[in-house]
């Protein structure tokens, strides 16, 4: 079974969305599901700092061994940081998914989209239904 912290809330493709206290920032990055269904990934694609997202456009992809796969923008906002180490140990999406392996931190310019994104409970449903 995948583990689905309790304190994040997911998409329907598979990304993970930690808010800031106050909402205005994020932390991305693709779900323990994601990362098994993809295998061993060799490469992460990553925007770059000051690059505008808009709501589930493709921002990035990340590379397995036997497919790739698009990453796509949680929330409307701007990249502050991308996750460099990914750079050089790709696998750390693999082995830490929540904690090392985390892709982006963005600035939230619309918060009301966080409304679309799933719960915990409703997203181990979606990962139950083998989605």
């Amino acid at each position: 079974m995948a583990k689905i912290p309790k304190d994040l809330l997911y998409t329907e493709e598979h990304e993970w969305v930690h808010f800031s206290d106050d909402r205005t920032e994020a932390t991305v990055g693709i779900t323990d599901f994601a990362q098994k269904e993809l295998g061993d990934i060799v490469y992460v694609e990553l925007p770059q700092e000051g690059d505008a997202l808009q709501h589930m456009e493709s921002f990035g992809t990340i590379e397995a061994v036997k497919t790739v796969a698009e990453l796509y923008a949680p929330l409307t906002g701007e990249v502050l940081e991308t996750n460099h180490q990914l750079q050089d140990e790709p696998t750390l999406v693999n082995g830490s998914p929540y904690e090392d392996g985390w892709i982006i931190r963005m600035r939230v310019t619309n918060p009301d989209e966080a409304k679309a994104l799933l719960s915990p409970e409703d997203y181990k449903a979606r990962v139950a239904e083998g989605a």
